[in-house]
């Protein structure tokens, strides 16, 4: 029989996704809370009862009972879906069950202490589904008991859907039947009470003092039935005083049967025979010490297998007996001894598959499982039973022995406690967070100020670990020297790691509890425990090897007989020398191997005094022993063999069986097999220690061996050593999306929780935490088996099959690979630092650089692997072969342009610019003359843009042969020069032929960015057409981003710098324009759709062209000349100006005023000069300037003294007007007079002189006006005078003008001889007009009849004229 071994793996570290939960409601009233969760119980998510389910539709399914009977938990094994979480309203008591009907339906049956029988029937999908799209659909029912009174200390036994056997406390049995036919069916279930009825039972009854002591003694702890779906309905009983109790469903129990550990049946419980004590009563706890089976060739015999423990005997756990149940009776059939090695065990459970007896044992907290055969036919008590033992394999436990020891290897402290903690599989993810809150809440504990640490969240437990444990130790000064107490530092954080690491062993050792057996399918046994899973698995080679050389003075068989003389060799030089000489192996394999390996090893034994360490005895016994030896080259080749070599077993070829039994693909499974991995190469690696250590001993004699079987030896122990490095890495926390049935957030749930205050059910939940080999399994997909999936897994790995540590094998570089892909960097770069640097090893050297952001490193390496391809290469086929596993089309390159592409396209996708544009150089360096290298000088140019190495750029951009490429990187070029400031160095460069897509990418900058934002395009491009003497395209752009600043100034709060920018802007347009000739200082503007709206008209081409007529692309365009840019700039002036006075007008929504209204503003303001100087700037009408300026010189006239108090500033009080003399008033006439002379004249047509002599009269009609003012007009507007005078009535005035004009008139006759008839033109209308009017009056006007004597005269002369002229 083969014997095997364990393997299992935590159950808190497998699944990603949080459980589903749902919560079931109860009808009773008043139910007492739960009892709060003690420190001194087990954590709440260690199970306490588990049962497993196994069948073709679903798999593998785990039934848990944590958190103190609160929740029932259903685990998938065989797929990965989320966990489902029932949660009772009240602790059920044990034990629940799950079964599977008619392959559609699961029913969980579970009885809660509150008096409840629970069904929760959930729904199958297809495939195997199960319940991970049918949670809405799970419907629960509760049976309410009736008879529940001593239900609390009950046992339950569920026999199948439609039976459940309650034992209760006295030792009767209570049993509950249901007829379930669907979901339509009701859930009625019909109760029958049975009595255990005896002469014995009914005579004790009436004695008060025995009658305590029979009802203790008759309490059943361990039920059983025939494991369903089955016929039979009758029931098995154990009860505490060892009797075997038959129960039929209709009559209740018809046989009984007192047990005892011995050969013969034990007396009755308080009753003696023969003077010998009764034995000792069970454990009231419930126990598995029942099973029931029957045989296929006798179905009619159904037999009982009953267990009887015997805790005190040093010979074995107890004895098996087997019972017949023919004909209502219990036959005993015979008895099985179990074996020496269970003595002072406990018995977690057995079961029967086929011919075997499979048992599991409680050994010190530790699974322990033992196998015989048994054949009820011929069992026979005369001959021992051969028991077949298996356990884990040694693993190494935290002991402080261990931990003292692990710290002898170089490296620091906390760093040597961390590994060893998060090493997989010592500990779950579940006893890490158990141990870091127990951690933390002694920490909080302590009086001394709480570290920071302790109040932060960590996203794993890992940063947790890390962060936390230690926080508290602090270094301190010695108080009398003030030196650092470095010794006592390291001891209190040695201390408290060690501590932590005791919390864990705590609570690990309470997870490693066994529960139940279960069997898959092909008749796998699972063994439950209360946080792992693990399997019964047959053990290969090194694992049974290292497991008989660990047991004192076991055979080995004859060919690994070396494997025992290495062990006495290892043995005799201890763990402290053994630890020296593995760091030593380690170095030497680290570095490059230049010399032979009998040479370095004797050089290393004579360094490390190997045989000195060991006495002269162990010496000489070693020496006889390998000299027993026939052949030690053969032996040592036979150990090679062990230590890398496979059983690779052939895959299932039972297609049928495949279709209705597919493989398991479960996080379990695939863990599982990493945790065989893991056995297999800690043998492997101690037995090839052994060897090496072996050739430290015959250091001197290494001469003589061949040297290929040394350089084996190294290979292979490279390639252990590989694994094992990598088998002890963590995976971390993966992250995985939540499922699609999460948490039911009901008010149902809510009042639930309530309820159980001691369920844990926070949203956050444990990550699974991997191991790398879990990782790398979950890729090659196979399932079929252990131990052949592992080492399927190993064999391909290819690390055992390198022959010299000289060379770096295709499957060890691909593994490497392998671990770069899947981000396990630190394993990878690890793993390399084993391997000599050939092409491969250096390429995935420099990929992980790449990784590790040390890209000058990766660029170095990947630029010295450029000769390793083209047709010069020196690489040899393994090296080649290698490489090309490794490289992305996993063929070599045929040259090193294709090399030097792919590796700059590397570069790219890690944003590594200046490398991606070296390896574009030198792509184009060994570029094909006909390949296109467009993509890389593309590379290139942009590369060299991005990295602000312009003058480069610019190089490339001027020697690539593609024009295309030029014009399309050139824009790119120029923006990059003015993000970055580089406008000098910009305007330094030619562009010779590319001039014109730079002004046009400018140009297109300065239109359309927001001109306030640097870079300033319009000021660059001014600079461009400056440097270059375009001093019309210069001024066009500053004053189209003047335009630009106008359309912004809109908002008051940024006017002032807005305009200022607009000011300046102006003033270098008009420089520019400025230094063109006068003729041709214009530029065109592009009219804009706003341009209606400008406070002046320009001359504008025709817009009435239809725009089918124009050239495409080309639109209507306005011309500005110098004199506009001047007048843009003055108005704008004259409005920044009039904000500054009056800084109110910001507050207008109209707070840019026309040019009228800022004249007539400062007229109003009294500030006449600057009036006037801005309405001659702006082209504005100064009518009604000087009419105000006219009335103030009249209020001058009359009240000078309320004048004087205005702000006269701007005309009375300036230095010039101060310093003439007279009254204010003389002044203010004189300012009005000068200025009429400075603006009127006969381009206004004097309107300005007669708007100040209309004003006069309009004030004071009578009074004259002054003598210049008329004087003015009679020289250039005589006949405006007179209408003047007639229109204010002012008659005599009218009559004087009009003999003015007439006498003027005829002096000019007098002087020049006239031309023609106009030459004697007169008014005469206006002057008859004058006749009329005077003579209309009332009274006589004196000078009328001198204008009438003057007229005859005219007239007369006028006739004597006319008359010579015929």
């Amino acid at each position: 029989m083969d014997v095997g071994f364990l393997v299992a793996t935590q159950l808190s570290s497998l699944f990603p996704s949080q459980a589903t939960s749902i919560p079931l409601q109860t009808v009773r009233q008043d139910i007492p809370l739960p009892p709060a969760h003690s420190e001194s119980d087990a954590p709440a998510e260690h199970a306490t009862y588990s049962s497993v389910l196994h069948t073709p539709v679903t798999g593998t399914i785990l039934l848990r009972v944590i958190h103190g009977g609160l929740i029932v938990e259903l685990v998938s094994l065989s797929t990965e879906i989320p966990p489902l979480r029932l949660i009772f309203p009240g602790p059920i008591i044990p034990s629940p069950a799950v079964f599977l009907w008619e392959s559609k339906e699961l029913h969980v049956l579970a009885i809660a202490d509150i008096g409840s029988l629970y069904r929760v029937v959930i729904p199958v999908g297809s495939g195997r589904e199960l319940w991970q799209h049918q949670i809405a659909n799970v419907w629960p029912r509760e049976y309410l008991l009736k008879n529940f009174s001593d239900l609390k200390q009950g046992l339950v036994h569920v026999h199948g859907i439609d039976c459940v056997a309650v034992g209760l406390p006295n030792g009767s049995l209570l049993r509950l039947e249901n007829n379930y036919i669907g979901e339509e069916s009701n859930d009625e279930w019909s109760e029958t009470l049975f009595q255990h009825s005896s002469f014995l039972s009914s005579l004790t009854s009436f004695l008060p003092a025995l009658s305590t002591s029979t009802s203790s003694a008759s309490e059943i702890v361990s039920i059983a039935t025939h494991p369903w779906p089955t016929d039979v309905g009758h029931v098995w009983t154990l009860s505490r005083d060892r009797t075997l109790r038959f129960w039929k469903a209709k009559i209740g129990c018809v046989a009984s049967k007192s047990l005892s550990p011995g050969r013969e049946s034990s007396p009755s419980p308080g009753t003696s025979a023969g003077g010998v004590k009764p034995h000792i009563l069970l454990d009231s706890t419930p126990q598995t010490l029942l099973h029931i089976f029957s045989r296929h060739l006798a179905e009619e015999h159904v037999y009982v297998l009953a267990f009887i423990p015997t805790v005190s005997s040093p010979a074995s756990g107890g004895s098996f007996h087997v019972f017949d149940t023919e004909t209502d009776q219990l036959y005993e059939i015979g008895k099985l001894d179990a074996s020496k090695n269970t003595a002072h065990c406990h018995l977690q459970d057995f079961m029967i598959t086929d011919d075997s007896l499979i048992v599991l044992w409680d050994r010190q907290g530790q699974s322990f499982v033992e196998k015989t055969v048994i054949n009820v036919e011929h069992l026979d008590d005369s001959h021992a039973t051969v028991w077949h033992a298996s356990s884990y394999a040694p693993e190494p436990e935290l002991t402080p022995a261990y931990l003292e020891e692990h710290l002898l290897s170089p490296g620091s402290l906390t760093d040597k406690f961390f590994e060893a903690v998060m090493r997989p599989g010592m500990f779950s993810a579940l006893t890490l967070r158990t141990a870091i809150d127990q951690y933390t809440d002694a920490c909080l504990s302590l009086p001394n100020p709480r570290p920071p640490q302790l109040a932060t969240t960590y996203a794993t437990i890992s940063e947790h670990i890390a962060a936390v444990v230690g926080c508290t130790v602090n270094l301190n000064r010695d108080p009398q020297t003030g030196a650092y107490q470095y010794d006592n530092y390291w001891n209190a954080l040695k201390r408290d790691w060690e501590g932590f690491i005791a919390r864990c062993r705590e609570v690990e050792r309470s997870a490693r509890r066994p529960l139940i057996l279960g069997v898959q399918d092909q008749g796998e046994i699972i063994i439950v425990e209360r946080e792992r899973v693990g399997s019964l698995v047959g053990e290969d080679l090194p694992v049974h090897l290292r497991r008989r050389l660990s047991i004192e003075n076991a055979p080995i068989e004859s060919q690994y007989e070396l494997f025992a003389i290495l062990c006495s060799l290892r043995n005799s030089l201890g763990p402290r020398a053994m630890l020296n000489l593995e760091n030593r192996v380690l170095d030497i394999l680290h570095q490059e191997i230049a010399f032979s390996f009998p040479d370095i090893l004797q050089d290393q034994a004579r360094r490390f005094q190997f045989r000195e360490e060991m006495d002269d005895g162990s010496v000489h016994w070693i020496i006889g022993r390998l000299q027993s030896i026939d052949d030690l080259d053969a032996a040592t080749r036979t150990a090679l063999d062990v230590i890398g070599g496979f059983d690779v077993e052939v895959k299932r070829e039972e297609d049928e069986v495949e279709l209705l039994l597919p493989p398991s693909h479960s996080d379990w499974w695939r863990a599982l097999t990493a945790t065989y991995v893991a056995k297999s190469v800690d043998a492997r690696y101690d037995l090839c220690l052994s060897l090496v250590t072996l050739l430290f001993f015959l250091a001197d004699d290494l001469s003589d061996w061949d040297p290929s079987l040394l350089a084996e030896i190294f290979a292979v122990f490279r390639g252990v050593a590989m694994l094992r490095f990598v088998i002890r890495q963590p995976a971390g926390q993966v992250s995985v999306a939540p499922s699609i049935s999460s948490d039911i957030n009901t008010p149902d749930d809510v009042v639930s929780r309530m309820r159980n205050m001691n369920v844990s059910h926070n949203r956050t939940h444990l990550s699974p935490t991997y191991s790398i080999i879990h990782r790398l399994l979950a890729q090659s997909g196979d399932n079929h088996g252990l131990p052949g999936a592992a080492h399927r897994f190993l064999d391909a790995t290819g690390l055992l099959q390198s022959v010299s540590p000289a060379h770096a094998t295709k499957y060890e570089v691909l593994f490497c690979e392998r671990l770069r892909l899947l981000s396990f960097y630190y394993a990878t770069e690890e793993l390399l630092s084993w391997l000599p640097r050939t092409a491969g090893a250096s390429y995935t050297r420099a990929r992980l650089w790449l990784n590790l952001s040390r890209a000058d490193d990766a660029s170095l390496l990947l630029e010295k692997l450029g000769g390793s391809f083209g047709a010069d290469h020196s690489l040899s086929a393994e090296d080649q072969e290698a490489l090309a596993l490794i490289l992305p089309a996993t063929e070599l390159f045929d040259s090193q342009y294709a090399f030097y592409v792919h590796v700059s396209n590397l570069f790219k996708a890690c944003s590594l610019v200046q490398q991606e544009v070296s390896f574009a150089q030198l792509a184009i360096s060994a570029a094909p003359v006909d390949a296109d290298t467009s993509f890389l000088w593309h590379t290139v140019i942009k590369g060299c843009t991005d990295l602000a190495l312009y003058d480069d750029a610019y190089a490339a951009l001027m020697l690539t042969p593609y024009e295309k490429l030029k014009r399309d990187c050139v824009s790119h070029l120029a923006y990059r020069m003015c993000e970055d400031s580089a406008v000098e160095r910009l305007l330094a460069f030619n562009f010779a032929g590319m001039a014109d897509e730079v002004e046009d990418a400018l140009a297109f900058k300065a239109r359309n960015v927001d001109p306030r934002l640097p870079p300033i395009y319009s000021k660059i491009l001014y600079a461009w057409f400056i440097r270059r003497g375009d001093y019309r395209s210069a001024a066009l752009a500053m004053y189209q981003r003047a335009k630009k600043l106008q359309d912004l100034t809109h908002d008051p709060l940024s006017f002032s710098t807005l305009a200022e920018e607009q000011l300046e802007a102006y003033t270098v347009a008009i420089n520019a324009l400025s230094l063109v000739d006068l003729k041709n200082a214009w530029v065109l503007l592009p009219i804009s759709a706003d341009h209606a709206h400008e406070p002046r008209k320009r001359r504008k081409l025709s817009r009435h062209i239809p725009e089918n007529k124009f050239t495409p692309g080309k639109f209507d365009a306005d011309i500005i000349r110098l004199s506009d840019m001047q007048y843009d700039y003055a108005l704008l002036s004259a409005q920044v100006d009039m904000v500054r006075r009056e800084p109110t007008l910001l507050s207008s929504p109209e707070f840019l005023l026309s040019p009228s209204v800022i004249v007539l503003r400062l007229a109003q303001a009294h500030r006449f000069t600057l009036a006037m100087s801005t309405a001659r700037s702006l082209k504005v009408d100064m009518t009604d300037l000087f009419s105000h300026l006219t009335g103030q010189c009249l209020r001058l006239s009359r009240n000078p003294d309320a004048v004087i108090q205005e702000d006269t500033s701007d005309w009375l009080l300036t230095d010039k007007v101060s310093s003439w003399p007279g009254t204010p008033a003389d002044r203010g006439w004189r300012f009005l007079r000068q200025s009429l002379q400075r603006h009127d004249n006969p381009d206004t047509d004097y309107k300005y002189s007669k708007a100040t002599l209309e004003t006069i009269l309009g004030v004071d009609r009578s009074s004259p006006p002054p003598p210049w003012l008329t004087h003015i007009l009679e020289e250039h507007h005589h006949e405006y005078l007179i209408r003047l005078s007639l229109r204010f009535e002012n008659f005599e005035q009218a009559i004087e003008y009009t003999l003015s004009l007439i006498r003027k008139s005829d002096a000019q006759l007098a002087r020049d001889a006239p031309q023609n008839a106009c030459a004697t033109w007169l008014p005469y209308a206006l002057i008859d007009q004058v006749l009329i009017a005077a003579a209309a009056q009332d009274s006589s006007t004196p000078r009328l009849s001198a204008l009438r004597l003057e007229l005859t005269s005219r007239v007369k002369r006028m006739q004597k004229l006319s008359r010579f002229s015929r």
